[in-house]
């Protein structure tokens, strides 16, 4: 009602006015000061009256107007799909059969039969180590061996035939036997002078040149690793004890190779550290071209849970409440022009991988979802849904 009278109050000053109504540059230019402002009120009126008729205007036209300004979102349908997820940890490069080879006698190191980067076979003869006349002695020994061998013989002989002392037959024995023992032994020492290859493998390093005199237990000779034999070792979580068993497949990848490799778990760990909570994993590599190094880093992809039918939806969507719940908003009631009804859905979620996680309840398959101002909507509101 009072909008009615403003207008009228206007419309009635526009009538007395007529046609005698001045302008704002005639009573400027009279100089009077009175005239000047009687028509700064009169200005003021109008402004009133004019701000009064669109405010009317504009409430009309909302009311009218069928296109509100409703808030823009676009959404996603939930759809189950094949779900595999990977735990990624980090791991080294590892071999059991990386070895440094020692002197186990003393003497000069008299030759050396093989090169840095040379494949080697297992038994194969490295280098030999001077036995300061150690041979000689074996052979002495074994002159005496067979002397002995052939008088225990003989009085063995004569002891089956009753002839002869008791005490001579085990006097002759007895020598023998020492004298066999002393021969394996000195055998055993002579074999350590020579250097052998205790499996198959690659000479790595050269570590004790030709000539030089080494010491048992304390001169490295050489390293020699199997390239062939090689694993990844690494640390998992104890929570993943369940999921992560031998025979679990494995993608390995060597960021300074550039390359990656399809392979499995070859032993699970039953012990779990206490310090840290982990339990010890092995990753077999394959190295046919043999460019994988021990120590060298890797990146694994376990594959610890599959599903054929996981309902996925984007994790950048979820918010969570004070409660600690996590919910995301579907929309319902969609109409033709694409108008919907904003609904807040508490859900249960599983495993995420890269940008999308599992739902395991409070959705269903083809629930649509807001995705694109999903953070700016609120439970009940209604919305546009539009379509890129």
């Amino acid at each position: 009602m009072k909008h009615i009278y403003t207008i009228a109050a206007f419309a009635f000053l526009l009538i007395s006015c007529g046609g005698k109504e001045q302008t704002v540059e005639q009573v400027l230019s009279e100089g009077n000061l009175e005239n000047i402002r009687a028509k700064r009120s009169e200005i003021e009126e109008k402004q009133v009256a004019i701000s009064e008729q669109l405010k009317l205007i504009d409430e009309k036209i909302a009311e009218l107007d069928d296109s509100k300004k409703l808030p823009l979102v676009t959404t996603v349908s939930a759809k189950t799909e094949n779900f595999v997820h990977f735990l990624e940890l980090q791991g080294s490069v590892q071999t059991k059969e990386n070895i440094v080879i020692f002197s186990e006698t003393s003497g000069i190191l008299q030759d050396v039969y093989v090169k840095e980067g040379q494949h080697v076979s297992k038994g194969q003869l490295l280098a030999k180590i001077d036995d300061g006349g150690l041979e000689q002695q074996v052979s002495q020994s074994e002159i005496q061996l067979a002397l002995t061998k052939t008088t225990f013989e003989r009085q063995k002989r004569l002891w089956d035939q009753k002839i002869g002392s008791e005490i001579q037959y085990l006097q002759a024995k007895s020598t023998f036997e020492a004298q066999e023992q002393a021969v394996n032994q000195l055998k055993t020492q002579l074999a350590k002078a020579a250097i052998t290859a205790p499996f198959s493998g690659v000479i790595d390093d050269i570590i004790t040149e030709q000539g030089s005199v080494v010491s048992p237990g304390q001169s490295q000779l050489m390293r020699i690793v199997n390239l062939k034999n090689m694993y990844i070792e690494t640390e998992v979580p104890e929570n993943y004890i369940k999921s992560v068993v031998e025979g679990k497949d494995v993608k390995v990848e060597f960021p300074i190779l550039g390359t990656s490799v399809d392979t499995k778990i070859r032993q699970a760990s039953n012990f779990i550290n206490p310090a840290n909570r982990t339990f010890k994993v092995e990753v077999a590599v394959p190295n046919k071209d043999e460019n994988i190094k021990p120590n060298l880093t890797a990146k694994l992809k376990i594959n610890d849970y599959t599903s054929e039918n996981a309902l996925l939806i984007p994790l950048s969507i979820i918010s969570e409440n004070a409660n600690g719940e996590q919910y995301i908003y579907v929309i319902s009631n969609k109409n033709d022009k694409g108008e919907a009804t904003v609904n807040r859905a508490i859900i249960e979620t599983g495993k995420s991988q890269n940008d999308v996680i599992e739902v395991l309840s409070g959705i269903e398959n083809g629930t649509e979802i807001i995705k694109e101002g999903a953070r700016s909507v609120r439970d009940g509101q209604t919305v546009k849904v539009i379509k890129y």
